[in-house]
């Protein structure tokens, strides 16, 4: 690891001026699970972290009936899986903050870490860039070893898949991002933050160097609301999974009003399905319906030349959250 400066601001005004134009010269500090591993490889090395959990106005997490749920920048994934509010009003993203089986990375990791966090692929980790290509701008994914990499959004040159476990339960729920920076405060969709690049010099995330991911916002679910998230792993301990769903439902008695299906880790962003959402509107949710809305999400999926049990992981992944919001949680 290379030398750098170290900061630790009190205020938001205080990070963001400490901040960079150039995502070399500063990087956020939260919990440091993937920063400082990125850090220890070489992969990236900036000349200075900028410590911001010493920052309270970052911290906690709030819940009121009429605006929702507030999560800071800094709040740990121990923390959401803590709070009974969102245990209670929130079980998707309580199910896929479980779903990081680590203790270690629960009480380090935060919450705009996770969606932070830089992709898993092993080409981008051992220093090929973040497309994963060689020195004459060929892919090494595609003819390589993709086993993990994306069945949908992948027709080039992005073929990684978006690590993080709460953006799809964020999308489903309609959550939106607070961010700041030296232009001042601005707000987003969290399914607007995630970006496929189509080149080597962008990013996979909607923030620029010199801001901060101050919080996330969700709205207060409506009465009749249920959801879930279900993942497909291919082992107990930690790791990320093959293929994950989230859901969240609008019941009114068995017949569904309005749905939202979010695929997690098979595309290099969050991956939303408005036709398998529609597919069950009107309908009650049942083996049959449900399998029906799994196969309409995989819809256009293309596999590489390893990835193509992908496929049928999502297809299962999506029938069993519905189900399991159905049933009141995952099954």
């Amino acid at each position: 690891m290379h030398g750098f400066e170290y900061a630790s601001p009190t205020t938001r005004e205080q990070a963001v001026k400490l901040l960079g134009e150039d995502w070399n010269e500063a990087q956020i500090l939260a919990g440091g699970t993937d920063l400082l591993a990125l850090m220890k490889d070489e992969v990236i090395s900036p000349k200075r972290l900028v410590n911001i959990k010493d920052i309270a106005d970052l911290k906690g997490i709030s819940f009121a009936p009429k605006s929702g749920l507030r999560i800071g920048a800094s709040a740990t994934i121990q923390q959401l899986i803590d709070s009974p509010d969102v245990r209670k009003h929130y079980p998707a993203i309580m199910q896929a903050a479980e779903g990081i089986s680590s203790p270690q990375i629960r009480s380090m990791g935060t919450a705009a870490g996770d969606l932070c966090q830089r992709p898993r692929c092993w080409y981008y980790r051992a220093g090929y860039g973040l497309l994963g290509q060689d020195g004459s701008g060929k892919s090494l994914v595609v003819d390589g070893d993709n086993r993990y990499h994306a069945i949908l959004g992948n027709s080039g040159p992005a073929y990684f898949v978006s690590p993080s476990s709460l953006g799809p339960a964020l999308i489903a729920y309609g959550a939106r991002l607070r961010v700041i920076g030296v232009k001042g405060p601005r707000e987003m969709p969290v399914e607007k933050f995630f970006v496929t690049p189509a080149s080597s010099s962008e990013r996979e995330h909607n923030l620029k160097p010199n801001e901060i991911v101050a919080e996330i916002v969700i709205p207060a679910p409506a009465p009749g609301t249920r959801s879930a998230t279900y993942e497909v792993r291919q082992k107990e301990a930690l790791d990320w999974p093959l293929a994950a769903a989230s859901v969240v439902v609008d019941l009114r008695g068995n017949e569904v009003r309005s749905a939202r299906i979010v695929l997690g880790h098979v595309a290099p962003v969050p991956w939303p399905s408005e036709a398998a959402a529609q597919l069950l509107t009107g309908k009650a949710i049942s083996q049959e319906t449900a399998a029906a809305a799994g196969e309409i999400a995989v819809r256009g999926a293309k596999g590489l030349s390893r990835n193509g049990y992908k496929i049928q992981l999502a297809k299962v992944a999506v029938k069993r959250a519905l189900l399991g919001a159905a049933k009141g949680g995952a099954i």
